[in-house]
């Protein structure tokens, strides 16, 4: 603006002197329009640190200004919820989020688990809403203000609940680092941030403490039985795949291709893993009659050893809290020698 004005005033002739301050005066309107206009371009790169902080605390759900910017979460399927206030009145549609509220200190807000939520046994208390495939209305006669399920979720359930605006958070882990980040993200989410984070942290220090003892020790080739009928077992790409290298096994199924592969007997044959783990209780509960079937395979060196053991189910195949229980269940059958009882 002040170049503008200059290059006019030398544009006048040899009378500056009479013409500038007419020139000028004229010319302050539009200067001042120019500043208000301007004004927020100018003062951008003072502010440019504060925005970024909003910005940050949008994407990490923690509130740049409380009580007025909405807390933003995103989950395991790419959805983002936006909660305005802490959830009081919960549902949970799998037993490992359920154990994971109550870890954190948060039970008291569960109204809804479904029938296989049987930990801790306060989750006995709250209300069903069916088993695996919840039931709509039960879920809406609890008026939740979130509901948090698996990806096993039915459409009709998924879809009603995105039409009534209630918020619903997929929790589906695929890895030992998405169980941390699924009870730091519930920590957040309902104002539990410390016990949260110890929790996450405890499990990390633990599991990391059963690694270092199988480190050194030899690798075991292991079959792990998730469904005899049709078999079922796991790959890279599960939690289960990461537990069993931290229990100082060799997952013979580990380069099958998906997290849950289906492997015929032939392969299984040739692979001829060393040990074979059943995991026991639970909806797909394994038996000794189960084991029978595999001891007619004489040849294999997992039953030729006799190392064929059952694993408790529940605390292997449910991605929360208590899998430290669990690696330790599995360690103890793939390193009898280390892991004794105690």
């Amino acid at each position: 603006m002040l170049s503008l004005l200059w290059h006019r005033h030398h544009s006048l002739g040899s009378t500056p002197w009479i013409r500038f301050p007419r020139l000028f005066l004229a010319s302050l309107p539009f200067a001042l329009l120019i500043l208000f206009v301007c004004e927020p371009l100018f003062a951008f790169s003072d502010q440019s640190d504060s925005m970024k902080r909003r910005q940050q605390g949008i994407l990490t759900g923690m509130p740049f200004m409380a009580n007025v910017a909405p807390r933003t979460f995103v989950d395991d399927t790419g959805h983002k919820i936006y909660l305005s206030k802490t959830p009081k009145r919960i549902v949970s549609l799998a037993p490992s989020i359920t154990e994971m509220l109550f870890a954190i200190g948060a039970g008291d807000s569960v109204v809804g688990v479904t029938e296989y939520c049987d930990y801790p046994p306060e989750a006995l208390t709250k209300t069903q809403v069916g088993d695996s495939r919840a039931n709509l209305e039960a879920i809406l006669a609890l008026e939740p203000d979130l509901v948090l399920a698996m990806e096993v979720i039915r459409d009709d359930v998924l879809k009603t609940l995105q039409q009534l605006k209630i918020p619903l958070f997929i929790l589906e882990a695929q890895s030992l680092e998405h169980v941390y980040s699924h009870i730091q993200t519930l920590g957040r989410m309902l104002g539990r941030v410390p016990m949260a984070n110890t929790l996450a942290e405890t499990m990390r220090k633990d599991i990391q403490a059963i690694g270092d003892r199988t480190r050194s020790l030899p690798k075991p080739r292991v079959l792990y039985v998730v469904y005899p009928q049709p078999f079922i077992t796991v790959g890279a790409g599960s939690f289960i795949d990461q537990l069993l290298e931290f229990a100082g096994g060799e997952n013979i199924a580990k380069d099958a291709g998906s997290a849950y592969p289906r492997l015929s007997m032939e392969v299984v044959l040739q692979k001829d893993p060393e040990i074979i783990l059943f995991p026991t209780m639970g909806g797909v509960s394994s038996s000794e009659s189960d084991l029978q079937q595999w001891r007619r395979w004489s040849t294999m060196s997992a039953v030729k050893n006799e190392r064929l053991h059952l694993v408790p189910w529940a605390l292997i195949s449910r991605p929360g809290p208590r899998l430290v229980q669990g690696l330790a269940a599995l360690a103890k059958a793939i390193h009898p020698e280390i892991f004794q009882e105690s």
